[in-house]
């Protein structure tokens, strides 16, 4: 057991002094795409925690506030949503202010339907950067290997023969280094993206499906409502 363990450790460090060492050949161009990959990194963790903070399970909450709805308690629900602020309990609780309002079932749509498109950039955030900084970083690379093989073919005109192999080589290493690492940090940005816009999907799907269950719910037991 012990001997797998160290065995483990010693691929774990080959393979990080591998990823060291292509960093290191990579040469100046690689700084900017580390520079990309910390920044994507940091989205992907705020966007992470942000998503977290602004999402509730519609199912449970739906069930809850719909119930106090059913009693009549249109203040119970509106404390209930501001205990739980987020943008799908906000775009419920502008609807329920216009119903304890008395205003007919237009305004109380409208009101909604503001509230989503007022929440949606909270959703969203920083989202669009993960695709910006993706193309940048892909961009970055390609930089990085257009450079590497001027330098390598430069060092080649002027180097002796004994030397022409070795510039040559280090110029290709250098390239294709670059744009191995614009590439990852471009799929991780890109993935990311990609599951963020279907939470935000999700999200805001939920805010439309909600609103419109409420104001069904308030159309049909209007009579039941008490301020």
């Amino acid at each position: 057991m012990e001997n797998q363990a160290v065995e483990v450790l010693d691929r774990c460090a080959g393979y990080g002094n591998f990823v060291a060492h292509a960093f290191c050949q990579g040469g100046p161009v690689m700084y900017l795409i580390a520079f990309c990959g910390v920044i994507v990194l940091m989205l992907i963790i705020e966007r992470l925690m942000s998503l977290q903070r602004l999402t509730v399970d519609k199912i449970s909450l739906n069930e809850n506030l719909f119930a106090m709805l059913l009693r009549g308690d249109l203040k119970q629900a509106v404390a209930f949503c501001d205990s739980r602020p987020t943008p799908l309990t906000n775009t419920l609780k502008s609807g329920l202010i216009q119903v304890m309002n008395r205003r007919p079932d237009e305004e109380i749509q409208v009101a909604m339907d503001a509230s989503v498109l007022r929440e949606t950039p909270r959703l969203e955030g920083w989202t669009s950067f993960l695709a910006v900084f993706g193309n940048v970083a892909v961009l970055i690379g390609l930089l990085g290997t257009i450079i590497g093989l001027i330098t390598s073919f430069a060092g080649v005109a002027k180097a002796d023969q004994a030397t022409k192999a070795a510039q040559l080589s280090q110029g290709i290493a250098e390239a294709l280094n670059c744009t191995a690492f614009g590439l990852l940090v471009a799929i991780c940005a890109i993935v990311a993206f990609g599951y963020f816009q279907i939470k935000i999907g999700r999200a805001i799907s939920d805010m439309q499906e909600s609103s419109m269950t409420l104001l069904n719910l308030v159309a049909s037991n209007r009579d039941k409502m008490k301020d």
